[in-house]
């Protein structure tokens, strides 16, 4: 349920976040090959979770899948990401004026695993992450391992072939000030979620 609810929410936000720029920037926000690259990278760190540790409260009855439950949380946790994604085109278009398809691609690209992978810590427990509730070995290793490979893939030759670029200091730092604010919102968003419907994962 973890990962299928991790799962639904970023990928719906994400499709709402390439909708609404998509109909507003003179080029697509990231090529098709992009999106299942970036896709593919912090679906790996999602594949962790099996492996998770499990907070108590939840193994004191078993978990059934609702479809209800479900769909609730993908409609109420995938706007908040799509925010920040938003967040992060306007600070390109408008702030910083990027212009070139292939920085403001490799921009979007890098944040977009940054934050997907950050983001899985506030999910993955009703509890505050990091404090009252720490992920395993095998989680913390594949989000650190995976956070350093989708900064440096635009500096390989790999990168290059899927079309993206270097990108400055500056904009790596763009990517996790938004991450940080991202977690801070997520994090108020999960406790009117579990106030209002009594559940979370």
């Amino acid at each position: 349920m973890k990962y299928i609810k991790m799962a639904t929410s970023f990928n719906f936000g994400e499709v709402v976040s390439v909708i609404i720029a998509s109909a507003f920037l003179p080029f697509l926000p990231e090529t098709p090959i992009q999106l299942l690259v970036e896709g593919l990278l912090y679906d790996f760190g999602q594949m962790t979770i099996p492996y998770d540790n499990v907070d108590k409260e939840a193994l004191k009855k078993p978990k059934r899948l609702n479809i209800q439950s479900l769909k609730r949380f993908m409609l109420f946790m995938g706007p908040v990401s799509s925010i920040f994604d938003l967040i992060v085109f306007a600070s390109l278009w408008f702030v910083f004026v990027v212009r070139d398809v292939a920085h403001f691609q490799t921009i979007w690209f890098t944040y977009s695993i940054v934050s997907n992978l950050i983001g899985m810590h506030i999910i993955r427990t009703h509890k505050i992450p990091f404090i009252q509730s720490n992920a395993s070995k095998a989680v913390y290793l594949s989000s650190i391992s995976l956070i350093i490979i989708g900064i440096i893939v635009p500096f390989t030759s790999l990168g290059n072939a899927i079309g993206l670029v270097p990108i400055d200091a500056k904009y790596i730092l763009l990517i996790f000030v938004v991450t940080l604010l991202y977690c801070i919102v997520a994090s108020f968003a999960k406790k009117i979620y579990i106030k209002k419907y009594k559940e979370w994962i």
